[in-house]
């Protein structure tokens, strides 16, 4: 029962994994009940879980999980106990603490965004959770931690992504790292808000330049002139030696 157990346990995993891009250290989201629980079976929480879920895990808690079971008394002081070792994370209730329950179900909020698992006995969380595509179930019976099959909810949300009606939680992160990268999202939307400050520039140096008086002739460049003096010194040079060759056979003759 052991191996099937296990096997059952892995085939879950995968399907978490490769759906709802779970990842090591799993994070285990953990009530007062489930403490109870445990130590009522004897069951060693923090060395089990890592050999059941084949992982390395991370025990967390919320403080209104706490303070419910202080407010319990001494009925629940070995759970109150057990429940102190792990890690509390922070959740919307700090000012005014609600049930156990009701800050479980508000720390998955719509699509279970940070993957955690969640380990508890209460019924009430259980049919909630059951709600929300992507949670992974742990409770214990027979003296054992098992992992809850996936819910019908997770199984439609699958089916949907595959046919492409929907977009799963892993493709949808992708996307959000992409538009940050390319700096699109609602950093663009501030940036397109704000008014950008212009920069002091120079004077166009075009401007600057004095208007030309309509009606004046624009005196001839050098370049020109030169150039008709050039053409007309050569035209001299052939006359010369035109010159020269009519003279050479006259002298010859006399």
């Amino acid at each position: 029962m052991k191996i099937k157990r296990q096997k059952q346990a892995k085939k879950t995993i995968s399907f978490y994994k490769y759906n709802f891009g779970f990842r090591e250290p799993f994070q285990i989201l953990i009530d007062g009940t489930f403490c109870q629980a445990a130590l009522k079976n004897k069951i060693q929480i923090k060395e089990q879980m890592p050999k059941y879920l084949m992982g390395e895990v991370q025990l967390c808690t919320t403080s209104c999980a706490l303070k419910e079971l202080e407010t319990l008394g001494k009925q629940l002081y070995g759970a109150k106990i057990i429940l102190q070792r792990f890690q509390v994370r922070k959740c919307p209730h700090f000012k005014e603490p609600v049930s156990a329950s009701e800050c479980l179900l508000s720390m998955l909020e719509e699509t279970n965004p940070h993957h955690y698992f969640v380990a508890t006995q209460d019924h009430t969380v259980t049919m909630g959770l059951k709600k929300i595509p992507g949670v992974p179930l742990l409770y214990i019976i027979l003296n054992t931690i098992v992992l809850d099959k996936p819910s019908q909810v997770s199984l439609d949300h699958v089916q949907a992504v595959q046919l492409g009606e929907l977009v799963s939680p892993a493709q949808q992160q992708s996307i959000r790292t992409l538009k940050e990268e390319q700096g699109i999202g609602q950093k663009d939307g501030e940036r397109r808000g704000k008014k950008r400050k212009r920069k002091q520039s120079n004077p166009n140096p075009l401007s600057c330049l004095k208007k030309k008086k309509k009606g004046v002739p624009t005196p001839p460049l050098k370049k020109t002139e030169q150039e008709g003096k050039r053409k007309r010194s050569r035209h001299k040079k052939r006359k010369v030696e035109a010159g020269d060759g009519t003279a050479a056979p006259a002298a010859a003759n006399t």
